[in-house]
């Protein structure tokens, strides 16, 4: 009766609308640590929301991971990638606890990966148990904290999902996690931009940018004296960030209200969201400003192929109007997750109608809406844009780029150089790009469609040749070509062949590939599979030893490796363990 009681308890908070859980069901997440963060819930990431809270792990490795609350193992994940080695754990109140970047798991799950990498010869698994296999108490022991996936550092990735919805939740806000914080955000400038219409398709003025001054650590001020001048259709834009206590990371902002002459006209607040969703920060972010921008510049408007859903309150989609001479009253406040605001009040004046933003229309660029597939093809390029793929509407640019490219003595360019729409474009879909171009025979097999990102430096795309072209799933505008990647992954081992390696746990290896990034990786030991963990952060791969590899013997050793354009590189040699 006290367990089904308990249980009934565990349940109510998700009984209606499942949007916070109880904060009582949960401890926290890591041991021995000082408790210090390196990101919180919903910053802006590249192309995506930040789906949790990273906890510091004191620059080291090898933190207790605990289970946050009683439930079950429900999840086993070993990637190169994204969070790395990952468990989840399944609660009873209908949330799940993500726990990323570890370094071991317990004993028992640490066998039972190992038993299925070696049935089914993978270095890659996504293992889902049933809640008999590992069923855990809150507190337990679940794993060793680490730097695993795409980490810049030791950290624990922790994260609490909704299994109705899919929601990932604001630890944070909801009191699951409470950081010391006393810091007010910091509004660093807004921006001011106007939007106009030509042939029904959005054009933007270029942002005009102020200043601001702190006054006191909750309020700030323009350091411009006289009203800003606004039109009859402009919006803001408020590039803000947070801080925390004792460390000097940047964090993001939890909610940002608008307010003219008293009255709320827009409320971005990052509550929770869907992975399907993640993307839409490309939305509520100034993506141009955003790329450069150790800050968040979130748009207090609302674009016609976002989402409503992310904010609270939105009047007029975010348009602040005025009439000629006609004075009003902004209020802009920042709020963290820890419930700390600032405050910035300014004045805006309309302008007569004769300086009022009036878009002129580029003769050279096509229109492209939002809620239409668009096709292009001219000079050898293809581009297929599907529907939903933009944020909004606008007039776009395709040919061939003017500017060079960096030279890579370790590729062959193939084609010339086409620019898809401007680099500042997001894309929220893949778009489909095809380049015809003449390609050899010997190298048909290993040529790619290529990018050039904001240093000039070329980056890999993906794609295959077929049919005298190369045609690729694309999700970032800017610069194209054909390339050919002939070239083999390096893998250079820490040792000397037929080294002894009595005294270690694990035989260790220099693996780095020059441009498309290594996608297989095998180990084979006297020519039995074995498993081989890869790190592409650091460019190194890891053989652990275990007791199929006998003690007191000579071993031959291969590894090979293979990067996403087919070019395979082996490394043969011995040891002794």
């Amino acid at each position: 009766m006290r367990t089904l009681f308990r249980l009934i308890l565990l349940l109510l908070p998700f009984t209606a609308g499942a949007q916070q859980p109880d904060t009582t069901c949960y401890t926290y997440p890591l041991r021995n640590v000082a408790g210090y963060y390196s990101a919180n819930f919903g910053e802006m990431r590249p192309n995506h929301f930040h789906s949790g809270v990273d906890i510091k792990t004191d620059g080291t490795t090898g933190k207790p991971v605990v289970a946050a609350a009683d439930g079950y193992v429900s999840r086993i994940f070993l990637s190169p990638s994204g969070y790395g080695r990952a468990l989840y754990v399944t609660h009873p109140n209908g949330t799940t606890s993500v726990y990323g970047h570890l370094s071991k798991f317990s004993p028992a799950i640490e066998a039972y990966l190992l038993a299925e990498r070696h049935r089914r010869q993978t270095n890659r698994l996504d293992l889902y148990c049933d809640s008999t296999r590992f069923p855990v108490r809150r507190g337990e022991e679940i794993a060793r904290s680490g730097n695993s996936g795409t980490s810049f550092g030791p950290h624990l990735h922790f994260e609490i999902r909704d299994n109705r919805t899919g929601r990932t939740l604001n630890t944070i806000a909801a009191g699951i996690i409470r950081p010391k914080d006393r810091i007010p955000p910091y509004i660093q400038r807004i921006h001011y931009l106007e939007v106009d219409t030509v042939g029904g398709i959005p054009v933007h003025s270029r942002p005009k940018s102020y200043d601001v001054r702190k006054i006191d650590p909750n309020t700030y001020r323009l350091d411009e004296e006289k009203p800003l001048p606004v039109g009859r259709n402009g919006y803001f834009l408020v590039e803000a960030s947070d801080r925390k206590d004792d460390v000097s990371n940047t964090f993001g902002i939890y909610r940002l209200r608008g307010s003219v002459d008293g009255t709320c006209y827009f409320e971005y607040c990052m509550e929770g969201f869907s992975f399907e969703q993640t993307r839409y920060c490309n939305a509520v972010s100034y993506y141009p400003l955003q790329l450069s921008s150790r800050n968040e510049v979130i748009r207090l408007a609302l674009l016609d192929g976002s989402l409503p859903s992310l904010y609270r309150t939105l009047l007029n989609r975010g348009i602040v109007s005025a009439a000629p001479g006609e004075r009003r009253e902004v209020l802009i406040e920042a709020e963290d997750d820890c419930g700390n605001r600032s405050r910035l009040r300014f004045t805006v004046e309309g302008v007569a109608e004769d300086r009022d933003f009036r878009a002129r229309p580029d003769t050279t660029a096509l229109p492209i809406r939002h809620d239409r597939t668009f096709r292009y093809e001219d000079d050898g390029l293809q581009v297929t844009i599907p529907r939903g793929a933009l944020y909004e509407s606008l007039y776009g640019n395709f040919g061939r780029s003017r500017i060079p490219l960096k030279r890579d003595s370790t590729l062959i360019v193939l084609s010339p150089v086409y620019r898809i729409l401007d680099p500042t474009v997001p894309l929220h879909k893949a778009l489909t790009a095809s380049i015809r171009t003449f390609v050899p025979k010997a190298l048909q097999k290993h040529v790619t469609l290529g990018g050039r990102n904001r240093k000039g430096q070329l980056t890999h795309l993906g794609g295959r040749y077929e049919n005298g072209a190369v045609t690729g799933r694309i999700r970032t505008a800017g610069d194209l070509y054909v390339v050919a990647d002939t070239v083999s992954p390096r893998i250079r081992p820490n040792f000397q062949p037929g080294a002894d390696l009595s005294g270690k746990s694990a035989a260790t290896f220099r693996m780095t590939d020059n441009f498309s990034g290594i996608t297989r990786w095998t180990a084979l030991v006297d020519g039995m599979w074995m498993p081989l963990d890869y790190d592409p952060m650091r460019g190194t791969a890891t053989l652990p030893f275990d007791e199929r590899i006998a003690r007191r013997a000579n071993h031959t050793l291969t590894v090979i490796a293979t990067d996403a354009c087919g070019n395979t590189g082996r490394w043969q040699g011995s040891f002794f363990r």
